[in-house]
């Protein structure tokens, strides 16, 4: 299962947080001294469907951060006696807004591959994904 989506960070209504998203996950080096720092997080989560989204924002109330991520399972077994979840395929996105209105977009998609781990890539985007 996806490390982001196994994290949980939410909290009840009206309850402060006792810790904030790990926001700055999977951010490169080189582009953290461009992004801008959420300060206030904004978390969906639905656990059946196991999927969560996450909204920063900035001092301002402008949305500057982003992240979703879902996870789809099948029951699978080694020997018929002990099933276990498998995942079958998901999505992680995280999207930092940067200095110059840019989006930063980190995608990694969870496919049935089961050899090797998912591959994160990167994109600029003109507005924060959807």
């Amino acid at each position: 299962m996806d490390e982001w989506l196994a994290r949980s960070t939410t909290r009840p209504q009206g309850v402060p947080w006792r810790r904030e998203p790990r926001w700055a996950d999977g951010l490169p080096a080189a582009w953290r001294e461009q992004v801008v720092a959420p300060l206030d997080f904004e978390v969906h989560r639905d656990v059946e469907l196991s999927a969560r989204r996450v909204f920063g924002r900035d001092a301002d109330g402008r949305k500057c951060y982003y992240a979703h991520a879902w996870m789809m399972t099948a029951p699978c077994t080694d020997d018929d006696e002990e099933f276990y979840l498998q995942p079958t395929a998901g999505e992680s996105v995280t999207a930092w807004l940067l200095r110059d209105e840019r989006w930063l977009v980190r995608k990694v998609v969870i496919g049935n591959d089961g050899c090797a781990p998912s591959q994160p890539f990167y994109v600029f985007s003109e507005s924060m994904p959807r």
